[in-house]
Formats: structure tokens, C-alpha cells, sequence
């Protein structure tokens, strides 16, 4: 598979609508990629709060319309970031979407552990409470967000629920890169998975983004790595490695705590 990380930067001073327009821009570029993933809250920024309420959209608002059109474009599968969600009964959601090569719209993931201790997104937005994969020809994806790679439980979730291949859509601060680099690499051995992580760059109300778009193979391997500013990271991988490695070593069939039900 070849995979197009966008780990675009978030300006203050570009608006929204533009910021779609040059997403979208980016999202057509990668004609000929399988699978194309942008960053969480790319629309407003992951750390800017207070403009979260006056940026919420439905989850088909703007910014589906946008990236549905973009995916048809490049025929690519797109994980479009997250956006403010506003549900109908006005809950804000940190929502995750997802498009077919036909533009179509197939998957939502709504964010389920949310950060900011007692401020922020933590009392601002509604915590999500189910687990979603996508189901693509060459492998299984499995949705997180940002705050929830600190949490190894929701990724054996995804992993009993059939996901090969994980995708983290962050807006990870500069300051706790080393954690960045540090968890993905580790959902990525105890799951015996890919994980695809992109962050943002730029400055989200004063809080310096981390960049550092990785992308780690089933044994921890770095495959790719950004750098700190607006790059697309690009990466060819084989899905059919993460069958091998759990089959060459079987660690998951010796799990004896939180197992699932049998399927």
C-alpha cells in the first residue's frame, strides 16, 4: 500500500475555509496513494478552545463536502482528520471522518478519551463510546485519536474488533514528542500492527505542534518520519506483514487478562 500522511500546518491567521480549500489542494495531489490521512482538528486547531464552539459543523457540513470531493478526485481512501462535530441535540464531538475513492462517506469516530484534565476539550465536547474500524481491500483500519494512544486498552479493542492497521489522527504538542514517538511504537508491537500517526505543525493558540508524522511496522520499526513543518510523508507498506508477524510470533495468542468473546 502507499500511504500519504499530510501533516499540515495551522496558521491563525488563515481562515477555515481556506484552510479546507488547501487541504483538499494536498488530498488531490496524492492521486495514486491508497490510503491519504490528515491531522485532528486540522479546520481550527487542536489547542484552540475557544474557537471550537463558533467552528463546530455537522458531520456533513463543510468540511464533508469538501473532503468527500477531494477523495473522489484522487480516487484515494481518506481518513479526512477531525473536525468540531455539533450533534443535533448540540453536543460538540472531536469527530473523526472517513471516504471511499468514490467520495463517499463510510466511517465517523467519535474521539473517546478527550485531554485537558478539567479544562479544554475535556469539558467543551462529548466523549465518544464506541470503537470503529474501516475495512479496506488490502487490510483493516483501526481509529484513534490523539489522546487515546495513551490508552492500550482502546487499541486491543480495535485489534479483537480485526484491525491490521491503526491510524492516529493528533494534534500532539511539541513539548511531549518523545511520548509521541515513545507510544506509537509501542501500540505498534504489542498490537503486532501498523501505525499510521500524523500530527500537525504550526502553533494552535500558542501551543507549538510536535509534527514528527510517523509511520512504524508490526515489530516497532520506523519506516517514515516527518520533520516539524507542513510536509506530506509518504510511505509503501505490506499490509499482509501484520498476519506474518502474529503468526511467526504468536505474543497475541497468549493473552490470559481483558480478552475479548470469541467471534
Amino acid at each position: 500500500m502507499h500511504a500519504s500522511l499530510i501533516q499540515i500546518a495551522v496558521n491563525p491567521d488563515e481562515s477555515s475555509n481556506s484552510r479546507r480549500e488547501r487541504a483538499a489542494s494536498l488530498v488531490v495531489a496524492q492521486r495514486g496513494a491508497d490510503l491519504v490521512v490528515l491531522p485532528e482538528l486540522w479546520p481550527v486547531g487542536a489547542f484552540a478552545y475557544t474557537a471550537f464552539a463558533d467552528e463546530a459543523e455537522p458531520l456533513r457540513g463543510p468540511t464533508h463536502d469538501v473532503m468527500g470531493k477531494a477523495a473522489a478526485e484522487a480516487g484515494v481512501w481518506l481518513h479526512a482528520g477531525s473536525i468540531v462535530e455539533r450533534a443535533e441535540d448540540g453536543t460538540l464531538y472531536n469527530t473523526s471522518l472517513v471516504f471511499s475513492p468514490e467520495g463517499e462517506w463510510v466511517a465517523a469516530y467519535r474521539k473517546i478519551h478527550r485531554f485537558g484534565f478539567d479544562k479544554g476539550e475535556a469539558v467543551m465536547m462529548g466523549a465518544g463510546e464506541e470503537l470503529v474500524t474501516v475495512s479496506l481491500p488490502e487490510t483493516t483500519l483501526g481509529l484513534a485519536t490523539c489522546y487515546d494512544l495513551r490508552f492500550p486498552e482502546q487499541f486491543r479493542g480495535l485489534v479483537d474488533a480485526g484491525a491490521e492497521t491503526l491510524v492516529v489522527a493528533a494534534g500532539w504538542p511539541e513539548r511531549r514528542r518523545s511520548h509521541w514517538t515513545l507510544l506509537a511504537q509501542a501500540r505498534a508491537v504489542e498490537n503486532q500492527a501498523y501505525v499510521l500517526a500524523v500530527g500537525s505543525s504550526g502553533t494552535h493558540a500558542g501551543v507549538e505542534q510536535a509534527g514528527h508524522s510517523i509511520v512504524v511496522d508490526p515489530w516497532g520499526e520506523v519506516l517514515a518520519e516527518a520533520g516539524a513543518a507542513e510536509e506530506v510523508l509518504t510511505v509503501e507498506f505490506d499490509p499482509t506483514r501484520t498476519a506474518a508477524t502474529r503468526e511467526q510470533f504468536p505474543a497475541l495468542k497468549d493473552r490470559r487478562l481483558g480478552l475479548a468473546p470469541p467471534r
